[in-house]
């Protein structure tokens, strides 16, 4: 599987384009009151990530456990540490409604914690590295 993110921005333009394999979609996020960058932070973002990629496991691991899901809230927080300019003490909490006995929904809750590919790849401490840098002057 194959999954990009790009992003255009330019003074009241801030465009957001998701891909996975063949499927392609965009969402909005306005630029900040100024014109430029994004009205959400990478932190926000990132934390929204761990939040999306969670609820859509518990949706997944539950199909191939027969239970039907009602309802998911994730709720993620953390701090950025001013010291290193990184997110640390990240937290989540998870509530989640389905046609299961509570004991069946807390083993999927724990289960998707172990599998959730945002989750571990945080976890695992995966390098990001820039390939790419092109300057254009327009002076």
């Amino acid at each position: 599987m194959q999954i990009s993110a790009s992003l255009i921005n330019k003074k009241n333009v801030n465009a957001v384009v998701l891909k996975t394999d063949t499927h392609t979609h965009s969402i909005s996020i306005p630029p900040q009151k100024n014109g430029f960058g994004s009205s959400a932070g990478g932190g926000e973002l990132l934390f929204l990530a761990l939040a999306s990629c969670y609820c859509n496991d518990i949706y997944r691991e539950a199909g191939r456990q027969g239970i039907e899901i009602e309802s998911v809230e994730i709720e993620v927080e953390g701090e950025l540490d001013s010291d290193n300019l990184s997110e640390s003490n990240i937290l989540y909490s998870a509530s989640v409604k389905a046609k299961a006995k509570r004991e069946v929904i807390i083993e999927l809750i724990n289960l998707t914690d172990k599998v959730t590919e945002i989750h571990k790849t945080l976890r695992a401490g995966v390098p990001v590295t820039l390939v790419n840098a092109e300057a254009v002057s327009t002076a």
